[in-house]
């Protein structure tokens, strides 16, 4: 059995998962929480740099903005594919609140997609897409 590093949501902390068992709902073992909610997960500057040191799974990352009308629109059909877990996190990063890392990904416009694996960035995508669209792009690329 091969076992793969994925952090929880709740307290950060990474945890061994069997990769046979990513899908039999395994709990934090320090604070017992799920470790995957099939829900968004928002991330910092800290937080998201310890996303992208510590986990193993992909991470499929939304830059977005409060004020930002096509990020408002894209919201739900991201929320919808963060079903997908365990096959990726998937991770909102407020580019007003999150400036470091922003400036860090070259953020320019918003919304803007970005699919990182071991820190590495391996796909992007600026703009919202449709659902099915983006489903599609996540496919491809996962």
């Amino acid at each position: 059995m091969s076992a793969i590093q994925t952090l929880c949501a709740h307290c950060l902390t990474p945890n061994r998962v069997a990769q046979e068992r990513l899908n039999d709902h395994p709990k934090c073992g320090k604070c017992a929480s799920p470790l995957f909610s099939g829900q968004p997960i928002a991330a910092d500057d800290s937080s998201f740099q310890r996303w992208l040191d510590k986990e193993q799974l992909p991470l499929v990352v939304d830059f977005w903005a409060d004020w930002c009308g096509p990020c408002k629109a894209f919201a739900p059909g991201f929320a919808k594919a963060a079903s997908l877990e365990p096959v990726a996190r998937f991770i909102k990063v407020d580019t007003e609140r999150a400036r470091a890392t922003s400036a860090q990904f070259g953020i320019r416009s918003i919304p803007t997609l970005m699919v990182f694996h071991s820190g590495d960035v391996v796909a992007q995508q600026a703009g919202a897409l449709p659902y099915p669209e983006f489903v599609k792009w996540l496919s491809g690329v996962l």
